[in-house]
């Protein structure tokens, strides 16, 4: 059985959506065609899983006048909490606002565009695994 399922015309793959999704479940990649795009249909799990493990969240963390500062070398985020676990629950905080505000203007600006796959990856965590990944520092 080959790896990839292509489906030509996006109306192919609508006739055939159970088997795309079939497909996805066994871990074939799946493409789609439409308008000369093509795309490409995987789990999200699978999606979130490659992201957290690409994605660095490149956390520092430092104590300054009794409070704890948790940035994200090379990406404008900063926090700040009592105690680490604050820090890093106020820096989830704001990268979920940062992931909503990308939507309606953050993606077409040019010092955002790097942005795109830590985007990808707060859309598609849940909050636990947000912290998670943000606490062991990616992968």
């Amino acid at each position: 059985m080959p790896l990839v399922a292509d489906y030509k015309t996006f109306t192919d793959a609508r006739s055939h959506l159970k088997e795309v999704f079939d497909a996805t479940a066994r871990g074939r990649t799946v493409t789609v065609q439409r308008d000369g795009q093509l795309s490409a249909v995987i789990p999200v799990d699978r999606l979130r899983t490659y992201f957290s493990r690409t994605v660095s969240p490149r956390i520092r963390v430092t104590r300054e006048d009794g409070r704890t500062i948790a940035l994200m070398d090379g990406r404008p985020f900063v926090s700040e909490g009592t105690d680490v676990d604050g820090a890093l629950a106020d820096l989830a905080l704001s990268l979920r606002e940062y992931a909503e505000d990308w939507d309606d203007r953050l993606e077409r600006a040019p010092n955002h565009a790097g942005n795109w796959a830590l985007v990808q990856l707060i859309k598609l965590s849940t909050d636990e695994e947000l912290l998670e990944w943000l606490e062991r520092g990616g992968e």
